[in-house]
């Protein structure tokens, strides 16, 4: 023990700092490592579970940006439907007030032909009136004596109906 003393070593000081470091990491052991390594090994278990968690965050996020891109698609095609539809309902539309319109053109037409036609024919029996009486006339002032008006407006009615008879066929 000599060979220690020389070096400047007690040992009865070495043994008892022995005893107090072992004492000392015993009791670090106990109050400071079991605790530090419980909070580290929860810490450990929190982030795991945040990770899965964030995961299945993830994941809902996707399934839920999925399905928002269907509903969209489905809106879009919605509303196209309608669009076409619109557009259809438009045409339709358009095609009967221009059918009306037209019908109503071809009543306005055939109300004006036999609106015309009437008057062309109050024309010509006016104008036949007329000329058998100036007819009638004249022939009563060359024969200068009095013509039956009704019996020669007759005669007249009929050569004016058999030339105008002849001049359409």
């Amino acid at each position: 023990m000599e060979g220690l003393a020389n070096l400047g070593i007690n040992l009865p000081i070495l043994v008892a700092q022995i005893v107090n470091v072992a004492i000392l990491l015993g009791l670090l052991y106990l109050v400071a490592y079991k605790p530090v390594m419980r909070m580290l090994d929860e810490r450990s278990r929190r982030i795991k579970e945040s990770m899965e968690q964030a995961d299945a965050i993830k994941e809902q996020a996707a399934r839920a940006e999925e399905e928002v891109k269907k509903q969209l698609e489905a809106a879009s095609r919605k509303g196209q439907e309608r669009i076409t539809q619109a557009v259809q309902v438009g045409e339709e539309v358009k095609q009967k007030a221009q059918q009306e319109a037209r019908q109503e053109a071809e009543t306005l037409i055939a109300r004006a032909r036999t609106e015309i036609q009437r008057e062309r024919d109050g024309a010509v029996d006016e104008l036949r009136k007329e000329f058998a009486d100036l007819t009638i006339l004249a022939a009563g002032k060359v024969i200068d004596r009095s013509l039956d008006k009704k019996a020669h407006r007759q005669l007249i009615d009929k050569v004016l109906k058999e030339s105008t008879t002849l001049k359409k066929g």
